[in-house]
């Protein structure tokens, strides 16, 4: 791609193409290497599964926000919630059987402080792969399982960055996939905070030069079934647009809560299995009361929108569902979506917010990010 075209505006049109059917020319694939983003006859791209079902334990443990006044205080805290982390990893593999995913909320590692600010979240976050993951990763190994999860997390070619990831690691105990949070609200948390956390829609074009188009919607595609992930909320288009590129299992992360009725409706009109991951009752948890009215509710879908299972509890606890993925795939295809009638609306639209708002300026806190996005809005209000 010559440097002075807009990758943004790639981004759509290659998003336009696929949508219509038609490959996109390889200029604008950049990065993909599986073809079109949308496959053009309703299948989509897959590997060969290891067995006909997939076992899946959704974790609704604990979250405990870290000392990160300091750099040595920081990583004492990432200790203590990563030995708990894998404690349930533990418990979890001996209670019920051996499991295919274990899959856990947002922030198990690190936690979370409405206080932070960016000094402290750098300091908090881990490095994708780095100590953490490798002792996550010693246990995916051990129980032949691949272990997903979200943190804040630091990455050296994104200097000053405070990102949040969720990762995928793999049976043999490697880093299968990381996924960047895909954008984060903007505007509703009233005066004085904004969230400062880099997504890919704060740096998009940076983020399609650097990791190409088809990892702005990354579908991680594995024998136990084509996984995305995302700790996004109320949003049915970014999930409608993960089903299309051929997302079969949806892992949403939660931290103090979540609609139930958006994550039933992702597997609903999609037709995938849709689990959340929300944390568990939290004592210790600096900042906020053990319990602040938005623990626990952690469930499974499936893709007739009902509910497979639930967390029978607020507290710590672990939700174990069978997933027939052999027969499911002989049945699955891409949503019947009527593009030609929304597309000219879509096309219209204006995001009240534009992208790569911070690529030139990196908030120090949430007061300061208040104060640089409050006239960055195109809506007028």
């Amino acid at each position: 791609m010559t440097s002075d075209m807009n990758r943004r505006r790639l981004f759509e049109a290659a998003l336009a193409l696929s949508a219509a059917g038609l490959a996109a020319p390889a200029a604008l694939a950049d990065g993909h290497k599986g073809g079109p983003l949308v496959a053009p006859d309703g299948d989509y791209e897959k590997v060969p599964l290891a067995k006909p079902v997939v076992r899946l334990g959704v974790m609704q443990t604990r979250v405990r926000g870290i000392d990160a006044s300091s750099s040595r205080s920081a990583a004492k805290g990432r200790k203590e919630n990563l030995e708990h982390m894998l404690g349930t990893i533990d418990a979890a593999s001996g209670w019920g059987g051996r499991k295919d995913i274990l899959f856990f909320h947002e922030f198990p590692i690190t936690g979370y402080r409405a206080t932070w600010k960016r000094a402290d979240v750098l300091r908090a976050g881990i490095e994708i792969p780095g100590e953490e993951t490798e002792a996550i990763g010693k246990k995916a190994k051990e129980y032949g399982c691949y272990i997903v999860f979200g943190s804040y997390a630091t990455d050296p070619d994104w200097k000053d960055h405070v990102l949040s990831i969720t990762t995928v690691i793999g049976p043999d105990g490697s880093v299968v996939d990381k996924h960047w949070k895909p954008r984060n609200i903007k505007g509703v948390f009233g005066p004085g905070f904004e969230l400062f956390t880099t997504t890919i829609y704060d740096v998009l074009d940076a983020y399609i030069e650097m990791y190409g188009l088809d990892h702005v919607l990354p579908v991680t595609r594995t024998p136990v079934g084509n996984i995305i992930t995302s700790s996004a909320q109320r949003e049915p288009e970014l999930f409608r647009a993960y089903a299309m590129k051929g997302g079969e299992i949806f892992l949403r992360t939660a931290t103090g809560g979540f609609t139930p009725a958006d994550i039933q409706a992702t597997s609903l009109y999609n037709g995938v299995y849709t689990a959340i991951a929300n944390n568990a009752v939290s004592p210790g948890n600096p900042g906020f009361l053990a319990d602040n009215g938005g623990a626990g509710g952690s469930a499974v879908y499936g893709p007739d929108g009902e509910m497979i299972d639930h967390a029978n509890s607020e507290n710590e606890t672990i939700i174990t569902v069978t997933l027939p993925m052999q027969a499911y795939r002989q049945r699955h295809r891409l949503p019947y979506v009527h593009m030609d009638l929304y597309r000219p609306v879509f096309d219209a639209y204006r995001n009240r917010f534009p992208p790569n708002l911070f690529s030139d300026y990196l908030p120090s806190d949430t007061s300061d990010a208040y104060s640089y996005l409050k006239d960055k809005g195109v809506w007028g209000r």
